[in-house]
């Protein structure tokens, strides 16, 4: 089967969001590739369950041991049902429901050496050391990709071995890096100067270029990758130019990514030689004495036939005991590691390590899966090649509260696994909680899984609330797992609730479509969060998450908020007034609100950025807004002259387009479509020159294209040209959707039909300039006649139904709302000469995640008393609490009349004397915010919550 052949099986809506990351080659591969995963408790399940999920060619399971009560705390294959069947077989039906084009098989048999051929990747999860060391020294031999991951209780250990010839076509996890190009001089060697702005400290000696869109120099586009030298001041020598024609303007210049080769040691030597790249001299440290933990257990559990009990302090010393007497790790084949053992840690890996936690191997399950796909695509980096993870500050710092051996005892209870680390009296704490989960999204799905498993709220006194306004599209089901084909249209919060249900029959789960927002808060209020001890938030846009987080500081509740962006993630804790507030780096609040400047992303864009600021504005322009003011025009019966001037003529001008009646068919969305094209990329791109030309100097002789400021160049429209195809195809569609006209997803026929429309006509186009940049203001340009002839089209299209407003939405991969986006960016980007957005860096640009968390020292928190009296002994501050900004005075310099008055009130009774409000029905919580009158007048001090 050749490339073109294969690509047609790929199901590029089904993995659209793993396309953006990974490219059509990789995923090809995948598609094709064999991989073996050998046991199938928790941290086995997880591994299957992703690799399912990114649709391997075929998987086969492998785990002849039958179900026990502790699997079922974290291996959310398994029920009670399963008790002593296979955890193979018992698996198998239901990973190959979550994607029918894998096949999903059980091997029954032992791990040979003539079956490890048939695979490209092995993985053995929570096997016995001697069974590593067996099936890891045959996959070296054969070249057969090995992995062996573990978890015991709170620490995880991964090892990869990829061979010692293993090349990696694509070494880095980011797009290549790109620069628009201000300058190239002739010469030996031709000096290359980056746009202003640029990232030019990314660039290294060393690195391959190649070229792109420039004019004049033409010699180098697309030439060979040549090696470039950094100097001082940031430019590039790139060769010798001599000969080339002498530079005009334009281009790009991006790094052309060189393959890498990767050497692993096998499992037997790199046990005594584990290489450990950490950030610290300490990381590294701790990271070797959890490997010489692991041993230990392995050599424990050789000699006793079993783990250690759960906090057993005999079994545990035993454990610290053979740690010592292991062979001292090396750096090379010779030189011995001179670092102590840390017994404490060795111990307290010991005593925690019987049992099996979901969140622990929900973690290393996703970096494991994500190590078998660096291993079939050959794209990214391969861990090097040990990696260890541990969570023991879950553990009480107060060595009293840890549990005892009796605590931790087998109960014959799904949770056993999690009672082995935590004990009884912790799982029944955690039984009772009540929590808030916002988003059944990816992360929401994962979340709602562990919390299944751990019996988050499995108690009537406990429960887990589950908000989701979204409905589920096939694009989802590549990455939510909870979701299945014939879920697809049906709210995301019940069938995630569902299938929680289903994982763990005690979860009480209450599923919730109303959206978590200003507009809610009467559902959302006060009895609400007074029910709740925490909030989960898995939400992918900024606006969400700043509200969220906002709710959970006036109702002081802890905050977990998580996200993802490509092959990275994170998540963070927010905990009221003891963390750093929730708050999005200026990079990604520029992203959703704007705050380029307008003329900057209408006219002179200089980075990526701006294109796609500038594309989502049409968007909104095209689509939502214009519907909504022409359905408000036909509701009110008003006309253009009544309405909001200039800004609602040139909103709806670009609409009403070439057409100037309300559209019919398909041909007249199409038409209208390349109108709009014409009018975005080559007539409105002319005007601008006509204003400003690319020779126009500034009264100082200064170019006025020059530094950020590129002279951009119209395009000729071609329906050869991918991208300007795909823009018409989604502007007509989308065209469509606002009109309620049936659209179409053939681009073959497209360009039939394209070939047979007639031009647009450049007088019947919008206006695109606002009254700054020198330019006649944009009402101007509306004289009488053209005044009337608008407010007559505008009249033919209230005859019909409304228009429907489009709302963006970026997961839905058929609705064509990435793809006008994405299309309008590159094609701006082409007109500026800016290095081009493709859709993957599009998603990256807008939706992306953060991962720091800074948390400020504090000292205990003092009881109100002591911080009045603080306040008012050592400052002599006046104390206000203020609720909903009246004023409810509290304060030690009351006279003694207005305390025998006020003091024996109670607090509601006083609320309503001093600010002569009533207090709603139902109320629950009074927030009182104290606020002080004095020299240092922002001094901020936590709110005080008053539960009534």
């Amino acid at each position: 089967m050749d490339a073109l052949d294969a690509s047609k099986l790929l199901d590029e809506e089904l993995y659209s969001r793993q396309l953006y990351v990974l490219g059509s080659p990789a995923m090809q591969r995948i598609q094709g590739a064999r991989v073996l995963v050998s046991g199938l408790q928790g941290l086995g399940a997880e591994v299957a369950k992703n690799l399912v999920l990114m649709g391997v060619g075929s998987l086969t399971l492998h785990d002849p041991h039958p179900t026990c009560w502790s699997d079922l705390a974290a291996q959310f294959l398994l029920s009670e049902q399963d008790l002593e069947r296979s955890r193979a077989e018992a698996s198998q039906e239901l990973l190959a429901q979550l994607n029918r084009a894998v096949q999903v098989v059980v091997h029954t048999g032992d791990i040979t050496e003539d079956l490890l051929l048939d695979f490209q990747v092995v993985v053995l999860t929570a096997a016995k050391l001697e069974e590593q060391l067996k099936v890891g020294t045959l996959c070296h031999k054969h070249g057969v990709c090995f992995l062996a991951a573990d978890t015991r209780g709170l620490v995880g250990q991964l090892f990869c071995d990829f061979g010692e010839d293993f090349t990696v076509q694509d070494p880095t996890e980011a797009e290549p890096l790109t620069a628009a190009i201000q300058h190239i001089s002739q010469g030996s060697p031709g000096i290359l100067t980056l746009r202003k702005g640029a990232n030019t400290h990314y660039f290294r000696d060393g690195d391959l270029v190649t070229f792109s869109g420039i004019e004049g120099m033409v010699e180098l586009n697309d030439c060979d990758p040549r090696s470039i030298h950094v100097r001082e001041d940031g430019s590039l020598e790139i060769g010798d130019t001599t000969t080339f024609s002498r530079y005009l303007r334009g281009g790009a210049i991006t790094e052309v990514k060189r393959p890498k080769t990767v050497r692993h040691k096998s499992l037997d030597t790199a046990l005594l030689q584990p290489h450990v790249v950490a950030q610290s001299s300490q990381e590294v440290h701790r990271a070797h004495c959890l490997h010489q933990a692991f041993c230990a257990l392995h050599k424990f559990q050789h000699l006793h036939g079993r783990p250690p009990q759960p906090w057993d302090p005999v079994d545990a010393e035993t454990v610290v005991g053979l740690a010592q007497d292991l062979e001292p790790l090396k750096w090379t084949e010779e030189e011995p590691l001179e670092q102590p053992l840390d017994e404490a840690l060795v111990r307290t890996v010991a005593l925690s390590s019987a049992g099996v936690l979901s969140p622990m191997v929900a973690m290393l399950g996703a970096v494991a899966a994500q190590e078998v796909l660096k291993a079939i695509s050959r794209k990214f980096m391969p861990l090097d090649q040990w990696l260890y993870f541990d969570a023991l500050d879950c553990l009480p710092e107060d060595g009293e509260l840890l549990p005892s051996p009796e605590d931790c005892a087998p109960r014959g209870s799904r949770y056993d696994g999690q009672i082995a680390v935590f004990g009884a009296g912790f799982q029944e704490k955690l039984s009772r909680q009540h929590y808030l989960l916002v988003g059944a999204g990816a992360i929401g799905c994962e979340l709602l899984k562990v919390f299944a498993l751990v019996g988050l709220g499995a108690r009537n006194s406990g429960g887990l609330t589950v908000v989701d306004m979204d409905h589920i599209e096939r694009s989802n089901l590549s990455r939510q797992f909870l979701f299945r084909s014939q879920d697809i249209g049906r709210p995301k919060a019940e069938v995630a609730a569902a299938a929680a249900r289903r994982l763990n029959p005690d979860l009480q789960v209450i599923p919730l479509t109303y959206p978590l927002d200003p507009t809610t808060e009467h559902i959302y209020g006060d009895n609400f969060f007074s029910h709740v001890d925490g909030v989960a938030a898995a939400l992918d846009s900024f606006q969400a998450r700043h509200y969220v987080a906002a709710r959970c500081t006036h109702y002081l509740k802890p905050l977990l908020e998580a996200g993802t962006l490509g092959t990275r993630g994170s998540a963070k804790v927010f905990m009221p007034h003891v963390t750093e507030a929730y708050r999005a780096p200026a990079s990604a609040t520029a992203s959703e609100d704007a705050p380029y400047p307008v003329c900057t992303v209408r006219h002179f864009p200089s980075t990526a950025e701006h294109t796609l600021q500038w594309a989502r504005d049409e968007f909104e322009g095209l689509f939502r807004r214009s519907a909504e003011t022409i359905n408000h025009h036909q509701q009110a019966h008003t006309s253009l002259a009544d309405m909001d001037g200039p800004q609602t003529l040139t909103l709806l001008k670009p609409v009403l387009g070439v057409l100037r009646v309300r559209p019919q068919n398909w041909q007249d969305c199409v038409a209208w479509a390349l109108g709009h094209w014409k009018l975005c990329f080559h007539y409105g791109i002319k005007q601008l020159l006509r204003h400003f030309p690319p020779n126009k100097v500034l009264e100082d002789g200064t170019p006025f294209w020059s530094g950020p400021k590129q002279c951009p160049q119209p395009l000729e429209f071609d329906t050869n040209q991918d991208m300007h195809l795909l823009y018409v195809l989604a502007a007509a569609n989308l065209y469509a959707q606002m009109h309620g006209l049936p659209g179409s997803q053939d681009s073959t026929a497209l360009r039939e039909l394209l070939k047979l429309l007639p031009q647009p006509d450049p007088q019947q186009m919008a206006p695109i300039f606002a009254s700054n940049l020198e330019l006649a203001s944009a009402s101007a340009e509306f004289g009488p006649e053209q005044l009337k002839e608008l407010n007559k089209a505008l009249e033919v299209w209230t005859v019909g139904p409304p228009l429907k407003p489009l709302m963006f939405e970026k997961d839905d991969d058929s609705n064509f709302h990435v793809d006008f986006v994405a299309a309008a960016a590159s094609l701006r980007c082409q007109n500026y000469g800016i290095p081009p957005v493709n859709r993957a860096q599009f998603h990256h640009l807008k939706w992306t995640c953060w991962d720091h968390l800074k948390v400020p020292a504090g000292q205990p928190e003092r009881t109100l008393e002591l911080l009045l009296a603080h306040l008012q002994e050592q400052h002599g501050l006046r104390v206000r609490m203020l609720l909903h900004g009246p004023a409810l005075l509290y304060s030690a310099r009351w006279p003694p009349e207005k305390q025998a008055q006020r003091l024996p009130l109670r607090v509601t009774e006083l609320v309503q004397q001093v600010t002569g409000q009533i207090l709603a029905p139902g109320l629950r919580v009074l927030v009182l915010k104290l606020s002080c009158e004095g020299e240092e007048e922002d001094t901020a001090f936590p709110p005080l919550h008053y539960e009534l």
